[in-house]
């Protein structure tokens, strides 16, 4: 298992309030998202010339197909 990215307490509050529970693999699968996101963004900034990562550097990078 890698480093967890996300807040599994939040998440599973969330779940919850909707009447559903989470597994260890879907806080897995998020906090590799989360990772994903955050090198794509890094990716951007530098292609930009820039050292920092900013919101539009994460919102505008599209998600790869987990299948």
């Amino acid at each position: 298992m890698s480093e967890v990215l996300v807040v599994t307490s939040k998440v599973k509050k969330i779940a919850k309030e909707q009447g559903m529970r989470t597994s260890a693999d879907a806080i897995e699968a998020l906090s590799k998202i989360v990772e994903e996101k955050i090198k794509a963004g890094m990716e951007k900034a530098k292609a930009g010339g820039k050292k920092t990562v900013q919101a539009s550097d994460i919102t505008d990078t599209p998600l790869t197909p987990a299948c």
